[in-house]
């Protein structure tokens, strides 16, 4: 049963916050995601997005990171 509430962080609102609850991908996505502070039970803010599958702008621990469209469809995230 899936909580209502998740959501893709790349499907986020601009704006919206809520706690990553899984990576969905391999060693490596983990790892990279992982170095940015982006890890399961972390809270993130969603900053900005551009159109069309551009890059997407979170806020994690204060600080401001760009990942790619097809990482942040990867990060399962529960909302608040």
């Amino acid at each position: 049963m899936s909580d209502i509430r998740q959501t893709t962080l790349a499907r986020m609102r601009e704006g919206q916050s809520g706690t990553v609850v899984q990576i969905q991908g391999g060693r490596g996505l983990v790892n990279r995601l992982n170095g940015l502070g982006i890890v399961p039970g972390k809270r993130i803010t969603k900053i900005s997005s551009m159109v069309m599958r551009g890059p997407v702008t979170i806020e994690v621990d204060r600080a401001k990171v760009a990942i790619g469209f097809g990482m942040a469809s990867r990060v399962i995230v529960k909302t608040d």
